[in-house]
């Protein structure tokens, strides 16, 4: 059987620092982070855009699904909508699949720390906190399995989800 991880969750909560500990963690892992699928320059988000990231997204998850190397896929993105989550499953051949839908959370005060934190290392601009703390509130009302984050540390994150499977 293969696993299927998605962790979702707003900017700065952690979801690829607890993606990279599971590839380092779990045997014949792969991860794909949808920011990569996006990674464009002036950064549009339009119908058109949204279209090729969400089909590049999907190809590349059904890639690894087929494969059969790989028994730990790992996909980490702000999936803070339950349509993109629902959307990007239905499009996936799930033959023999477990999915693990995992929203990462953390109180309001503890994600803007950590943004701050990113935005003093250069890795984050300020617009990102009112989305992030927008996004937040929406992950309450999706299908997943959440986890707070807040009074763990990396290793404790990636062991929490490890217990899932």
């Amino acid at each position: 059987m293969t696993n299927l991880i998605l962790i979702g969750g707003p900017m700065g909560v952690g979801k690829s620092t607890a993606a990279r500990k599971l590839l380092n963690r779990l045997p014949s892992a792969v991860w794909l982070d949808g920011d990569w699928c996006w990674n464009a320059s002036p950064f549009v988000v339009n119908g058109a855009t949204k279209a090729v990231v969400l089909d590049n997204i999907c190809h590349c998850l059904n890639n690894f699904l087929s494969c059969g190397q790989y028994g730990n896929i790992i996909f980490s993105w702000v999936m803070h909508e339950q349509s993109i989550i629902n959307g990007i499953l239905a499009r996936l051949d799930l033959t023999g699949v477990r999915v693990v839908n995992i929203s990462l959370i953390c109180p309001p005060e503890e994600l803007l720390k950590r943004i701050d934190r990113d935005i003093s290392r250069g890795e984050r601009d300020e617009g990102v906190k009112s989305r992030a703390l927008e996004r937040l509130g929406h992950y309450g009302e999706l299908d997943t399995i959440k986890i707070d984050t807040s009074l763990l540390d990396t290793d404790g994150v990636a062991a929490a989800i490890e217990k899932l499977l």
